[in-house]
């Protein structure tokens, strides 16, 4: 049998990972745990997302084959939350791939779902 993991965080590389953590923290509600300039951390207790300092990481081009990973988010209003996450500092490609849901990026490029609640 193989030995089960239990998944304590996802860890995203960035060039400022408090900026980062700041920003995820505004769109989750999420508590920002810890937050030094090589690395930060947000969570509610059981999920947790942090962020590691890689300054040379540059974004994948999308849509193209170097998006390596994206998150996906629900939201009760996709447009009201898309427009307030713009606000913070996410981008909106031009490429959008589906209907119902909007493809966005961080401040520094990682793509994000902003995805309504299932009805």
């Amino acid at each position: 049998m193989t030995t089960k993991a239990t998944l304590i965080a996802t860890t995203i590389d960035c060039a400022e990972p408090k900026k980062l953590a700041e920003f995820y923290s505004a769109i989750t509600g999420f508590e920002v745990q810890y937050a030094e300039d090589e690395y930060a951390g947000i969570g509610d207790g059981t999920t947790s997302i942090y962020f590691g300092r890689v300054p040379e990481r540059e974004p994948a081009a999308w849509p193209g084959p170097g998006k390596q990973f994206h998150l996906d988010f629900r939201v009760p209003d996709v447009g009201k939350a898309v427009q307030e996450y713009l606000e913070l500092g996410a981008t909106k490609p031009d490429f959008q791939p589906g209907d119902g849901w909007v493809v966005l990026a961080d401040p520094e490029g990682h793509l994000f779902c902003v995805c309504p609640e299932r009805s």
